[in-house]
């Protein structure tokens, strides 16, 4: 008996097509290896990419991990006044941030079902940034360039939370978005608008919170206090073990 199986792109819930030597059989349910874009997991997300700016920011010479327009926007400054030693300072790290990216893209096309390819994602961050705090603050540029790496990875694969388009690793779409949905619960008083609106500003709080946790960590840690990421990041990538089953028992049930 052959079986064929035709999975659909997971952001949307997936119909998975059976076809055997009598008629094919279509059966609703999640992808198989789709992992819940849970909103607890969205906050350790956005704690973390609060906690990475904060850290290259703070220690690591008033860099940017995760905001790169801020760094293109510095890059231009330095350009402007003849300073070529800062314009590396800022243009590695956002070359860095592309090629995370680009990576991210890799690891979804290539990753295999022992671990979701999110899972790899967050993994292949953690250990980043625990190589990063092994770097003195004399090799900045490799620590930031790394450090915007990671962000990159996480940016790409953490684009939904709950089934919203939020970023985890920066702000401005977020606030956007929010405000866009508050707008639309104040003339049409519809719950679901305000339900978004609350989701995208929580996620905003959350980034914040974690910025502040990064600058109190990294008084008494110094350029290991990115290792307080790693844990976080960690910790994430645990809970999509548990969301995972979740999913699997719902899918069992259906």
């Amino acid at each position: 008996m052959a079986y064929y199986y035709c999975f659909p792109p997971e952001s949307s819930n997936s119909i998975m097509t059976v076809g055997t030597t009598h008629e094919n059989e279509v059966i609703s349910m999640k992808h198989k290896f789709q992992i819940s874009e849970s909103i607890r997991l969205g906050a350790i997300l956005a704690l973390s990419g609060g906690f990475m700016d904060a850290y290259s920011y703070m220690e690591r010479g008033e860099v940017f991990a995760n905001a790169q327009t801020g760094n293109m926007l510095l890059f231009g400054v330095h350009l402007s006044q003849g300073d070529f030693q800062n314009t590396m300072k800022y243009l590695f790290p956002v070359l860095a941030f592309a090629l995370g990216i680009a990576l991210a893209e890799v690891v979804r096309a290539k990753a295999g079902n022992l671990l979701h390819w999110r899972q790899i994602s967050v993994l292949t961050e953690t250990l980043i940034l625990i190589a990063v705090s092994f770097f003195p603050t004399t090799l900045n540029l490799p620590a930031n360039s790394l450090t915007s790496f990671a962000c990159g990875i996480q940016v790409e694969s953490f684009r939904k939370i709950h089934g919203q388009g939020i970023a985890t690793t920066m702000c401005i779409g977020n606030l956007r978005s929010g405000t866009e949905n508050l707008h639309h619960y104040l003339h049409t008083k519809e719950r679901k608008f305000l339900d978004s609106s609350l989701l995208y500003y929580g996620i905003i709080i959350c980034f914040i919170i974690g910025a502040v946790i990064g600058n109190a960590v990294v008084r008494i840690l110094h350029e290991k206090a990115i290792l307080g990421c790693s844990f976080l990041l960690f910790v994430a990538f645990l809970i999509m073990f548990i969301d995972r089953e979740k999913e699997l028992r719902e899918n069992s049930v259906s």
